[in-house]
């Protein structure tokens, strides 16, 4: 994966679920999200020139990130998900897909890049980090078309 032109890929494309400048997350060892206003980050050998990208590629030198693709939501009544990214989707679950993915609250998808590395994880996040206890959560991968759905999404948004 090149994560720079991955990074400008997602960001030409987010304002549907995100705000292009508070796209990334930053993502602790345990798995709890840090801030997300990469603009404002001091350190990591960031200079005032640095673009959006250059930054998140120094912070990334030493940080996990998460990247969202899209917005998930979940209508428990009628065992469905909604997924907004560049496209809609509306996907019906079986009821042990449902007990599987579904969710109480809104939540964010796309990919964890492990520190310093290419390497990621498909996973959600909550939309806010605002809670003590906001997290990354990995998505569990099966055959449904939920998760396929998901990693189409991510595929076409990856730049190799």
């Amino acid at each position: 994966m090149n994560l720079s032109e991955t990074i400008k890929n997602i960001r030409t494309t987010c304002n549907n679920y995100v705000d292009p400048n508070l796209l990334a997350f930053i993502i602790d060892d345990d798995n709890h999200m840090g801030t997300n206003n990469i603009l404002e980050i001091k350190g990591y050998g960031i200079t005032d020139s640095d673009s959006y990208e250059e930054r998140l590629l120094k912070i990334h030198e030493s940080e996990n990130i998460f990247l969202p693709l899209g917005m998930m939501t979940f209508i428990p009544i009628l065992n469905e998900c909604d997924l907004f990214s560049i496209k809609d989707y509306n996907i019906q679950l079986t009821q042990e897909e449902f007990d599987t993915y579904g969710d109480d609250e809104e939540k964010l998808f796309g990919i964890l890049v492990k520190k310093n590395s290419t390497e990621y994880l498909i996973g959600k996040t909550d939309v806010c980090n605002c809670s003590v206890d906001a997290s990354f959560a990995e998505i569990e991968k099966t055959d449904c078309e939920f998760y396929s759905t998901i990693e189409k999404i991510v595929s076409e948004k990856i730049i190799e």
